[in-house]
């Protein structure tokens, strides 16, 4: 499977796992609106790996201000979401 012609089905809870295993968190822990510094103790280094994973996986790419949005799981989805349908 080659990352430039296929791309993941965005789904809610396939996202928690993608995001749960990059940060190494039990995914009960990554609910929707758990913030991702204050509730998770996420870096930017393990925020950066995540959109790294991200891009990848969903083949889109997210600009710096859009990262620095994204502080949720859901904001996560709600982002991608957007750029997937926009492509």
């Amino acid at each position: 499977m080659s990352d430039t012609t296929t791309k993941a089905t965005l789904e809610i809870e396939n996202l928690r796992r993608t995001v749960a295993d990059v940060l190494d968190v039990e995914e009960p822990e990554l609910t929707d609106e758990a913030d991702f510094v204050n509730d998770l103790g996420v870096d930017s280094l393990m925020a950066l790996e995540v959109m790294v994973v991200l891009e990848k996986k969903y083949g889109v790419k997210l600009g710096e201000a859009e990262l620095k949005e994204v502080t949720c799981l859901r904001k996560a989805y709600d982002l991608l979401d957007s750029k997937l349908r926009a492509a």
